[in-house]
């Protein structure tokens, strides 16, 4: 079964900043509703669909997946990854709590590995 609705749905709370509970009951819902939404167990009727779009500043189309960027840059995707890096709680590593520290190294390193993977393609071509 295909989940990518409940992905979606959990990278737009996580990066607005919302716990499971917290959108729960921002929708009047349970948390465990909000759980099944995001593993792909329940599927949200229109009126929960429309709300969510709502708190979450998004469009239906966006998170049912009917549009995609084709043509997505790295540097935008990294951005993204960062906004849900710093906005997820209880973030863990190895059965340890990350710091914010930690999460900061996290999008340097992986800045760092773009830059060194993804080479300025100007200055491979020559261009000025």
């Amino acid at each position: 079964m295909d989940n990518s609705f409940g992905i979606r749905l959990k990278a737009l709370r996580t990066e607005k900043g919302y716990t499971q509970k917290a959108l729960a009951e921002k929708l009047g819902i349970s948390p465990s509703a909000v759980g099944m939404y995001e593993q792909g167990r329940r599927e949200p009727d229109n009126a929960i669909l429309s709300q969510l779009c709502y708190i979450l500043d998004t469009t239906t189309d966006n998170l049912l997946g009917i549009t995609q960027t084709k043509n997505e840059e790295v540097g935008q995707v990294i951005n993204d990854f960062t906004k849900v890096l710093m906005n997820q709680q209880g973030l863990m590593f190895n059965g340890q709590p990350i710091s914010e520290s930690d999460r900061e190294k996290i999008v340097i390193a992986i800045r760092s590995a773009a830059a060194i993977v993804l080479p300025d393609k100007r200055n491979m071509q020559g261009d000025k």
